[in-house]
């Protein structure tokens, strides 16, 4: 499993939104300076997480975004399986065709998948942000 820069960047904005969230939206140019990303690039991310409804945009003069929840409400998980897809660490836990699901490793691999959702579930933006120290790293 590789978590692109997809992935990395809609974490950097779901956090960004959370740390900045007084109830009105955050136009993307402020997003896109304070993180260091590309206005373009945010422009294929935040349309991802609005379809899904992780975050509420609007456009025009006052336009931007803006979290639909708490910050403690949004699961590190979900915000990655919409921006990367499912995080599936071999295909063949999803298509029959691909392999032999009785063999040895598929265990290890659906154990894996578990796990690896499971952690990623644990963690909330709100556990990301600059107050927390758990997980004090670059993201």
């Amino acid at each position: 499993m590789l978590v692109t820069t997809r992935g990395r960047y809609a974490l950097q904005v779901m956090i960004d939104l959370a740390e900045h969230n007084d109830g009105r939206c955050v136009p993307i140019r402020d997003i896109a300076k304070r993180q260091e990303i590309s206005p373009k690039y945010l422009e294929q991310i935040l349309p991802l997480l609005s379809k899904s409804n992780l975050v509420y945009g609007v456009h025009g003069k006052n336009g931007g975004y803006r979290l639909n929840r708490l910050p403690e409400k949004y699961k590190v998980g979900e915000i990655l399986r919409v921006a990367e897809g499912d995080l599936i660490p071999v295909s063949c836990l999803n298509d029959d065709s691909v392999c032999n699901k009785e063999s040895r490793p598929m265990k290890m691999w659906s154990d894996f998948y578990k796990l690896t959702n499971d952690y990623f579930d644990s963690i909330t933006i709100a556990d990301l942000m600059g107050d927390s120290d758990e997980y004090d790293y670059v993201i």
